[in-house]
């Protein structure tokens, strides 16, 4: 399998597509919520350990992304509620069944759920299929509504994960970093769409890779605005902001992504969105192929 399930287009060879509502620079805030076990190895660390040797538990990783669910995470909220902009959440459908008041919270501010495997681990091949299902089943049953989309953890996936999203119901998945507008995958069970997600101003790349300084956030969404101010004069953009609340929830970091999002509310071509919004959109626009 030399290349992926995604017919090859460069962007001038793309068709015509009206922008939603006139607003050619879709914003989609994807916030991420993770479970990371206190009794296993966690997926990514803040803080070494004394002469590289990993231990479980891991007390300070462990407090980093707890104290994000505990106080960044009521950051964030309390900033989209006052400037009334959607989101999606993906979330690890075991971190509601463990910490349900998170979850009510969520559904209560009216975020559409994504689909992000249980746990925060990338999904084996031979227990995919049910590791899928069960996410979804999990958070329909706590929200009384099935997800519509899907974000694989570390966005790590096999060659047949869109053949399973697919027959498990999933219309749109944020794994696929390759376009500025969605495009249509081929699986066994028909089309899956795949919506952008950027990944460098994803945060987790700017200061859990990369180890940029806080502001660079907003210098990397000043300059990509610049750029699509000329490119959306012709067709739209996604802007896909991924944030992890142990990240960009840290105070040194939060009053950047209030910024960003003055930045944004201001202008008068963007309009934010959810991905089941933008997966509806873009069905319209351009159906799916036969």
């Amino acid at each position: 399998m030399s290349r992926s399930r995604i017919p090859f287009a460069q962007s001038w060879n793309r068709g015509p597509v009206g922008p939603p509502g006139g607003k050619p620079v879709i914003v989609h805030l994807v916030v991420n919520l993770e479970l990371w076990r206190f009794d296993a190895a966690l997926p990514r660390s803040l803080l070494p350990a004394p002469h590289g040797e990993p231990r479980i538990p891991d007390v300070p990783n462990y407090s980093w992304v707890e104290y994000g669910l505990r106080s960044g995470l009521p950051r964030i909220m309390n900033l989209f509620d006052t400037f009334g902009v959607p989101a999606s959440a993906s979330v690890n459908s075991m971190l509601f069944e463990t910490e349900p008041a998170i979850g009510e919270r969520v559904v209560a501010a009216g975020w559409e759920l994504v689909g992000h495997g249980t746990e925060q681990r990338s999904l084996a091949a031979e227990s995919e299929h049910d590791t899928i299902r069960t996410t979804l089943d999990m958070l329909e049953s706590f929200s009384g509504t099935r997800p519509r989309g899907w974000l694989s953890p570390g966005l790590q996936e096999t060659f047949d994960s869109p053949d399973h999203l697919v027959e498990a119901g999933v219309d749109y998945v944020l794994d696929w970093a390759v376009d500025d507008l969605p495009v249509w995958m081929d699986t066994r069970h028909g089309s899956l769409l795949a919506v952008p997600y950027n990944l460098e101003i994803n945060d987790s790349l700017l200061f859990g890779v990369e180890k940029h300084p806080s502001r660079e956030f907003v210098v990397r969404l000043s300059d990509t605005l610049d750029v699509y101010e000329q490119e959306t004069r012709a067709v739209p953009r996604i802007l896909s902001l991924g944030l992890h609340p142990h990240i960009i929830g840290i105070p040194h970091r939060f009053k950047y992504l209030e910024e960003a999002l003055n930045i944004l509310s201001e202008r008068s071509d963007t309009v934010f969105m959810t991905g089941s919004a933008i997966n509806d959109w873009y069905r319209s626009a351009v159906p799916p192929p036969s």
